[in-house]
């Protein structure tokens, strides 16, 4: 079988998969969505009556086979709380989780590589010990920590960039950035590290190949060594680690959005999660879910067109 249908054959279980896991969890999480809805003095009739015309009296297999129905013809149901289509809500939060992830992504590699390239160039050097220190401390500072600190020297001190909310592209794409500067920094803090870590390690040893030792001998610059001759075999494993870091920014992203108050996919869930809303809650994780599957799916593909192996094997 090709490789191509492969791939792609792996999909629809795996989303499947995760559909299952979110609604049978999702149904499991204690508290009950109706008295919020109906408020405290609601008579356990009223409860009653709202369960049954909600239909959450029935079996959760029931119910979920019903949401698959419906999901695969593009209707994710409505909102128990707002009462609004899931669809639209997530729609309408989705370009503020793209903006950051793409900003965090773009911050990550920006930094991340030629920082990889300059510890790899000054090995076991004090940049390079400076460098592989601050990764490390990335790597083992907490996103909510760094958020903190952020918010209260740049935001709260220094007065640079407001400390929370958003503004939208369309409304002023100035004051967009600025309300992004500091929530893509925290999101693309860990990645940054990962990226300049995996470049060093994967230069150093490309650097002691032959063919950079006749490139040497052949009097080419520092510059074109580095870049054009060692770089680029060592970007090979940055298209995995790219794809998993994605998963890792969806994550982060939930947490960096509730922090500086960013009406994106993280706050949404969030809010879903605290008001108990089945159908709302199921439907961002499957959004997401689809977003982390078409990555990966994206990454596999890429590597079966830079490596003509993988197509055969």
């Amino acid at each position: 079988m090709n490789a191509w249908v492969r791939h792609l054959l792996r999909l629809p279980p795996v989303l499947l998969g995760t559909t299952v896991l979110t609604f049978v969890l999702v149904n499991l999480l204690p508290g009950d969505p109706v008295p919020a809805m109906l408020g405290e003095q609601a008579a356990p009739a009223q409860i009653a009556a709202l369960r049954e015309q909600l239909g959450l009296e029935r079996p959760v297999l029931l119910r979920y086979f019903d949401w698959l129905g419906s999901a695969l013809t593009g209707d994710l149901a409505r909102s128990l709380m707002t009462r609004e289509s899931v669809a639209e809500a997530v729609l309408q939060r989705l370009p503020v989780s793209l903006e950051l992830m793409l900003l965090a992504q773009a911050t990550a590699l920006l930094v991340g590589l030629p920082l990889g390239v300059l510890a790899a160039w000054r090995r076991d050097g004090a940049l390079d010990r400076l460098i592989s220190a601050g990764a490390y401390g990335l790597l083992s500072t907490p996103v909510f920590i760094l958020a903190m600190v952020l918010i209260y020297v740049v935001a709260v001190r220094l007065g640079w960039l407001p400390a929370t909310g958003y503004t939208a592209i369309g409304t002023d794409l100035g004051a967009n950035l600025r309300s992004m500067v500091l929530p893509a920094l925290v999101l693309a803090a860990a990645p940054t590290a990962i990226y300049a870590r995996l470049v060093r390690s994967d230069m150093i040893a490309t650097l002691q190949e032959d063919f950079i030792l006749l490139a040497k001998a052949q009097g080419h610059s520092v510059a074109h060594i580095l870049l054009r001759q060692a770089l680029r075999p060592s970007l090979l494993p940055m298209i995995t680690v790219f794809g998993i870091n994605t998963g890792v920014l969806m994550g982060g992203a939930v947490i960096i959005e509730h922090l500086f108050a960013l009406p994106g996919m993280g706050s949404l869930m969030v809010e879903a999660i605290l008001s108990r809303d089945y159908p709302l809650l199921q439907g961002v994780v499957l959004c997401i879910a689809v977003a982390f599957c078409l990555v990966n799916l994206l990454v596999d593909m890429a590597y079966l067109l830079l490596d003509p192996r993988m197509r055969h094997g």
